[in-house]
């Protein structure tokens, strides 16, 4: 049984003839045999069309990243102003017997006019649905913005046959500057607004008012990362022009206006980041008499488009 049990766990050594063969296990048999059929190239890591099915991707959730949630506009002037500006809604709350006055008679018969649901319900479902604000018997409900990818920007300026004009937005937080922006940005001919992922504001009621409704009409996307959308750009030969106080030239002397452009628009306070500067070819000061310290973003972000819309003009360049 002795000589059983040795024959059983014995393994045979180099130079022996003796003991159990320690064997491949069946990994020649294995290794010879199929994997399946060949994955498509878009589910094949480093594979051009893996990469392009990956980049879709990562464009379709970008669009969705940064939409804001649905949004409820409250009180009688600031619905009515939104309903004037076309800011696109989805239904008017009126609570139940609120007293009527002209702002209520004219909200109802706007949302009519423009197909919103008009929905009656007690005041205090109307509390707890504006979180309790000061919204005298009526509430506007606004749907989340929807935002584009960059990369679309550039196929409307494209398909516009304008020369490119862009507006960046470098940490302009102020929902009401941003609408305001959009506003002039429109007015101007640009073809679109970036806004960095993050420190900005985004498309809320109070932009959607401020902007008068053009925001439905212009395209307004989000980048991940500001600086490098702007690097993209430049690579694709866009001129990338920052407004800013010190800047390194004056508006009056600003040769770059007529060719393909990106205004980018720093916050009030801190004006262009350090990053977003450095990328700029060239930052442009609007001259102001002694004693102003500075203009509202969205005012200064006028004034600049308008003269770059007046030597496009000019140029035959619009």
């Amino acid at each position: 049984m002795a000589g059983n049990s040795r024959r059983q766990g014995a393994i045979r050594k180099p130079g022996t003839k003796k003991g159990q063969v320690v064997g491949s296990g069946g990994q020649r048999r294995k290794a010879l045999e199929g994997k399946g059929p060949t994955p498509k190239a878009e589910d094949r890591p480093g594979h051009k069309a893996y990469r392009a099915a990956q980049a879709s991707k990562r464009r379709d959730e970008q669009r969705t990243k940064k939409a804001d949630k649905p949004e409820l506009i409250a009180g009688r002037n600031p619905v009515v102003e939104a309903l004037r500006a076309d800011v696109p809604a989805v239904a008017l709350y009126v609570a139940l017997n609120i007293e009527l006055d002209d702002r209520v008679n004219e909200a109802v018969r706007l949302a009519g006019d423009k197909g919103i649901s008009i929905l009656e319900i007690p005041r205090e479902e109307l509390d707890r649905k504006t979180n309790r604000a000061m919204h005298q018997g009526l509430g506007l409900q606004v749907p989340p913005f929807e935002y584009v990818h960059p990369d679309d920007l550039m196929a409307v300026a494209r398909d516009s046959g304008q020369t490119p004009l862009f507006v960046a937005l470098d940490g302009v937080t102020d929902p009401r500057n941003l609408g305001a922006v959009i506003r002039s940005a429109a007015a101007f001919g640009a073809q679109g607004v970036l806004l960095p992922e993050r420190r900005s504001a985004g498309m809320t009621a109070v932009a959607w008012r401020t902007s008068a409704g053009t925001a439905a009409k212009l395209p307004i996307a989000v980048a991940t990362n500001l600086t490098r959308q702007l690097k993209a750009w430049a690579n694709e030969g866009l001129m990338i022009v920052g407004l800013d106080a010190d800047g390194s030239v004056d508006i009056d002397e600003l040769s770059l206006a007529a060719d393909p452009l990106v205004v980018v628009l720093g916050s009030e306070g801190r004006g262009l980041s350090r990053l977003v500067r450095e990328t700029c070819d060239a930052t442009v000061s609007i001259p102001m008499a002694a004693g102003v310290e500075s203009l509202n973003a969205s005012v200064a972000a006028g004034v600049l488009l308008a003269e770059v819309a007046r030597r496009r003009r000019i140029a035959g360049r619009v």
